[in-house]
């Protein structure tokens, strides 16, 4: 049977893109490099007003990498950033490229305890993060085998005039570090590069392992994704290929976050890999990537549906023009039929020439593999694999291919699959697999058809997740860290529709014999959640239950929970009409 292999009906095209590419042999860093020296004086990135040169940026980067090695990181070092979209970020995430470390990247907002985990899975030597989240560094840094904490502050990266508004502003907001804290602070830090000279570039090849992404995988427990240059490099040479309006000096909004695969591999590796401009966003919110998008007259933005439904709704963007666009990209979670058809006429109404256009991919292949492309689209399409991507859906679990139009299992294959799951073999074999066509295929666990033309239709997720507000939830964590607790005998968490995040999360709880029922078990369990668990993963609510649902063979039946939660948000929206 014919496969997409073949990727028919096209040849060598799809439309302007090309099927295979030659691939950059090298480091993420070098590739950077290679740029600058093309581009020294053309803008890098941009930060709250602040242009920086792609030749300051790799002064900078290198100043940074010896500053690493003289605090003693050396080559396969695991060196933790839980850092916001800010230039010390920037910085680092290529300075421990140069010296041949890998980078560890994590939620800056992470409770403790995920902060504890991921240090210690990844046995992370050095960590660099922001002031203001230092004091939950240091309250776990004993159970860890890190050796410096290295501490930025976003005040540091501001021109004179903004870094003052910025201090009796969120600066005011920060709680003081002790002055003899045991951390590094950025400028002392930087100032040790002026220790070493010589021999802190270490040589990569392009399939050493570079990058640490975590996600919840197949199963839902948490595991970090071992990433190699070439995943990176090969992501933003098909990103390019894919989008042959880009040019260098094409500005993308850079808002979405460096510890996820879009924001870092997209965002930022892309465009500094071929000569974009990154506007780096810290923390954003609708109103303030609206305003960004339109002060720099950005040509490419990507984000999740829910930012798309919130920036309809934005008075402030009324009569704006966004012809500067050349690209708008969705993904992180289904994009509506309807609100697609919306956002369209949205651009339209304001000058835009484009569409948005729908992308699908996996932590395991760092981000997108997947894109409409932009001369073509197909109503519910998630479009047709990027070049030497390959896709196939077969019967769940196996290796059977499906006919065309028939569901079963994406599986996915090409430069960009990651190296393994970090410390879990079992389920690396599980999910990376060889077929006899001799190539690697991830089973992603999710489902999807594909057409005749290779176009890509994603019907659900097999593995229960929740997706709230782009962020992939997994009921199962927030479920053993609840049960975990003494006054906890079982627990249930499911996604609850919400028209702004898509889904929030809710957690059902059978208390333990003798707990009472009452506002302030609620709280104290709500406390335990917080300690443990990211704020995009916070339950929004508790809800106290006699009995769970079971299912034929003892399970708690969570659908029937999602089905109670549905019906009484139809009844509510009944009597409000």
């Amino acid at each position: 049977m014919e496969t997409i292999t073949a990727r028919t009906p096209w040849a060598n095209f799809v439309g302007d893109v090309p099927l295979h590419l030659e691939y950059f042999e090298g480091s993420m860093f070098d590739k950077v490099a290679q740029i600058a020296e093309q581009y020294p004086n053309n803008v890098a990135f941009d930060f709250m007003g602040r242009s920086t040169t792609y030749k300051q940026m790799v002064q900078e980067i290198e100043k940074c990498a010896r500053a690493l090695k003289t605090i003693g990181v050396r080559e396969n070092d695991k060196v933790t950033i839980a850092m916001p979209n800010c230039p010390q970020a920037i910085y680092m995430f290529y300075a421990v490229n140069l010296v041949g470390a890998i980078a560890n990247m994590i939620h800056p907002l992470s409770a403790e305890k995920e902060i504890e985990f991921y240090l210690n899975e990844s046995e992370s030597v050095t960590a660099i993060t922001l002031d203001q989240f230092y004091h939950k560094f240091e309250s776990i840094r004993a159970n860890t085998k890190v050796v410096n904490i290295i501490i930025a502050s976003v005040k540091d990266a501001l021109s004179k005039p903004v870094r003052a508004g910025y201090m009796l502003t969120e600066g005011r907001k920060i709680k003081k570090i002790p002055k003899e804290a045991p951390v590094i602070r950025w400028k002392e830090f930087m100032r040790l590069s002026n220790a070493c000279f010589y021999n802190y570039k270490v040589q990569r090849r392009s399939e050493d392992p570079a990058v640490i992404l975590y996600s919840g995988g197949t199963t839902g427990t948490t595991k970090g994704i071992v990433l190699t240059n070439r995943n990176f490099n090969a992501l933003g040479q098909q990103v390019i290929a894919a989008n042959p309006m880009f040019r260098p000096g094409d500005k993308m909004l850079a808002a979405m976050p460096l510890f996820h695969g879009f924001g870092l591999g997209v965002c930022i590796h892309t465009m500094l890999s071929q000569g974009g401009r990154c506007i780096l966003i810290p923390r954003f919110t609708a109103k303030s990537y609206a305003k960004q998008i339109v002060k720099y007259r950005c040509n490419f933005i990507a984000g999740v549906p829910t930012l798309y439904e919130a920036l309809l709704r934005l008075p402030s963007m009324d009569g704006a023009d966004l012809s500067c666009l050349k690209g708008v990209f969705s993904g992180g979670d289904s994009l509506s039929i309807e609100l697609k058809k919306k956002f369209d006429k949205f651009l339209y109404d304001h000058k835009a020439v484009i569409q948005v256009r729908e992308g699908y991919g996996t932590t395991e292949t760092v981000t997108a593999c997947c894109l409409t492309p932009p001369h073509m689209f197909k109503e519910g399409s998630i479009g047709v694999p990027f070049p030497d991507t390959y896709i196939k859906i077969v019967e769940p679990g196996t290796e059977k291919e499906l006919p065309y139009g028939e569901e079963g299992e994406i599986l996915l294959a090409g430069p960009t699959v990651m190296k393994e799951y970090m410390k879990h073999p079992e389920e690396t074999a599980q999910t990376l697999r060889h077929h006899a066509d001799g190539l690697t295929w991830v089973y992603t666990g999710d489902l999807g058809t594909m057409d005749e033309e290779g176009f890509i239709y994603f019907k659900g997720r097999a593995k229960r997740m929740i997706i709230s507000s782009g962020y992939n939830v997994y009921p199962a964590q927030i479920e053993n860290i609840l049960d975990a607790h003494e006054l906890v005998q079982m627990s249930c968490v499911i996604g609850v529709p919400d028209p702004y995040k898509m889904q929030k999360v809710k957690a059902f709880v059978k208390l333990a014999p003798g707990t009472r029922a009452d506002d302030e078990t609620k709280k104290i369990l709500m406390d335990h959640c917080r300690k443990h668990i990211a704020k995009y993963a916070m339950p929004y609510d508790i809800e106290f239950k006699e009995d769970m649902p079971k299912t034929l063979v003892g399970k708690v039946a969570y659908r029937v929970l999602e089905e109670e939660e549905l019906q009484k948000i139809k009844a509510a929206e009944e009597a409000q009409a």
